[in-house]
């Protein structure tokens, strides 16, 4: 329940709108996350032992940790570096627990289970109160339910539904919730109108179904699969290269994605300024910042976020965070691909279909190695699982007569009702 509750807050719902309607950073919302920083060291401490067990995702948190606070060196805004560089240490503690105490479908239907609970507080928002819960100016009339904007809404739905697809994949006979869950996240999902959203929810659920057709298929089955599979993504990947404005037409974008274009060329040429050491972790937006404010001026509208994860970290740490930051991401994909067959069947495929949405969204969104966030959270708690170390089986009791260490029960099973009634010959 405490890790749900962890788990909610993490989303950013409807403590922003409540607490900080102009999405604008103040003194008592930073209060509000003090209980749960408590919360989540409580967590850990609960489960000290195992949280040992993840030493070597400690390790890789620490050098992420380190690097990012290293920033505030050399920072524009050396404050907010470093607060912000405390909260993403505490997400990412709390992303290790995740990992290693909810072991196979346990994690995904956790996510489930608390998006399941803000899809319904979402849709009695929009009945309640829609000037919160439908947007009243800008995107007139698409929903957002409890968060700033359509786009959080839609994403944190397509995890849902990820997660939901997980659980059906996963063997579970508890089917219901999961069937609710997925057809809830996904009716959100096309409320908000978000593209990038209704493409992550296409793309993990879809990884998820392929995995399990796979797996229950045969062999035959999962080679004609990957056959077609690779076919196809290689005809998109050239169909996309060779004509980009066709395809982004085709799913209902402008060529320009609605502006995003422009504020990548304006943002490389800061890049190129400070290619080594970037303008400080989560610095460059400040409302004092002076390249933001040019940023903002050239593109002629308030820019929050590069609106691309590795923009966004090459303008923070420049090219050494985004390498590393990189080499954290691969591991996951490597150690989540690896744990396909064994760990990953028991879990319903909820890394793969996770990552895939993960991979996309970074190319839209700034949510890598990102402060009090849910997508950054979960991908570490995907590492985390697959690197921590597995509890020790328990051994299974001596036995109280030395005549009883060598007992074992008969190999050949009786045929007859009559014949298994008797007590079992001891073998010696």
């Amino acid at each position: 329940m405490l890790a749900g509750f962890v788990v909610f807050m993490l989303t950013q719902a409807l403590i922003g709108p409540v607490f900080a309607p102009t999405q604008e950073e103040t003194p008592i919302l930073r209060l509000v996350w003090l209980p749960v920083y408590a919360v989540i060291a409580g967590l850990i401490l609960y489960r000290l032992p195992a949280m040992i067990r993840a030493w070597p995702v400690w390790i890789i948190l620490g050098v992420l940790v380190l690097h990012a606070f290293a920033s505030k060196w050399w920072s524009i805004d050396p404050e907010v570096t470093q607060r912000r560089v405390i909260a993403m240490a505490i997400s990412s503690a709390f992303a290790v627990y995740l990992g290693v105490v909810f072991r196979g479908p346990h994690l995904p239907r956790l996510l489930m289970l608390c998006v399941l609970g803000m899809g319904l507080g979402s849709l009695v928002m929009i009945a309640v109160n829609p000037t919160i819960g439908i947007h009243q100016e800008e995107n007139a009339g698409l929903w957002r339910g409890l968060w700033y904007e359509k786009n959080q809404m839609g994403l944190v739905m397509s995890a849902g539904a990820v997660a939901a697809a997980a659980c059906l994949a996963s063997g579970d006979p508890r089917r219901l919730l999961p069937a609710i869950t997925l057809v809830v996240a996904t009716l959100l999902t096309l409320a908000t109108q978000s593209k990038t959203s209704l493409l992550c929810l296409i793309l993990g659920t879809g990884a998820i179904g392929g995995l399990w057709a796979m797996h229950r298929g045969g062999a035959a089955f999962s080679i004609v699969a990957l056959w077609f599979g690779v076919v196809l993504s290689a005809v998109g990947g050239y169909v996309f290269i060779t004509d980009p404005e066709t395809v982004l037409v085709a799913l209902g974008k402008d060529p320009s994605l609605t502006g995003r274009t422009d504020i990548w060329a304006a943002l490389m040429r800061d890049v190129a300024e400070r290619p080594w050491t970037g303008f400080g972790y989560s610095a460059y937006w400040g409302i004092d910042s002076i390249p933001a404010e040019f940023i903002r001026l050239e593109t002629q509208w308030p820019v929050p976020s590069a609106h691309n994860g590795w923009i966004d970290l090459l303008i923070q740490l420049g090219w050494p965070g985004a390498v590393l930051t990189g080499a954290v991401v691969l591991l996951a994909i490597v150690a989540t691909l690896v744990r396909i067959p064994g760990a990953g069947a028991r879990e319903g495929y909820w890394g793969v279909g996770y990552l895939g949405v993960f991979l996309l969204l970074s190319l839209s969104e700034s949510v890598l190695l990102s402060h009090a966030n849910l997508p950054w959270t979960l991908l570490l708690a995907i590492l985390a699982r697959a690197l921590a170390a597995e509890p020790v089986a328990v051994r299974a009791p001596l036995a109280r007569r030395v005549s009883g260490a060598y007992q074992t029960a008969p190999r050949i099973a009786a045929h007859s009702g009559h014949a298994r009634l008797r007590r079992p010959v001891p073998v010696r």
